[in-house]
């Protein structure tokens, strides 16, 4: 099946008269993942070890080994500070946020742009929190 871009199943959703058949037409192209399962997915890609990424996001451990066994869904910032532990690329950081129901980074967005600047000239977490400290932004911490 070929994968539908939001804007065109919003349009279907909203032209539909049958939830039913709209659901069962387009349940293929609805998000299904688990972000503890595209957690472990990247790891393994990534070869990283957990213990690694907990120690440089800089997230409490308990904390973070519940985010990968799938006990808790982290608040934004602390997903995006598992990015820059683990060295996500943009679309990876893209679908993590996705996955776990929050918006993706958006450039034109000041904190956005500041962390997505951090992400690719492969900063620090405390790096990140700097910059984002000296342009008024609230920091990952």
């Amino acid at each position: 099946m070929m994968e539908k871009d939001t804007g065109k199943l919003l349009k279907e959703l909203g032209r539909c008269e049958n939830f039913k058949s709209f659901y069962e037409e387009n349940e293929g192209a609805l998000i299904r993942e688990n972000l503890a399962k595209l957690l472990e997915e990247l790891f393994e890609k990534k070869g990283l070890k957990k213990s690694r990424v907990v120690r440089e996001s800089e997230l409490s451990e308990v904390y973070a080994y519940q985010i990968f066994s799938g006990l808790r869904i982290p608040e934004r910032k602390k997903l995006l500070s598992l990015a820059v532990a683990m060295g996500l690329e943009f679309e990876e950081l893209q679908g993590l946020l996705r996955c776990a129901g929050y918006p993706p980074l958006y450039v034109k967005r000041p904190f956005d742009c500041i962390f997505l600047y951090g992400l690719m000239k492969k900063m620090s977490i405390l790096e990140i929190n700097e910059l984002l400290y000296q342009y008024g932004q609230e920091t990952l911490k």
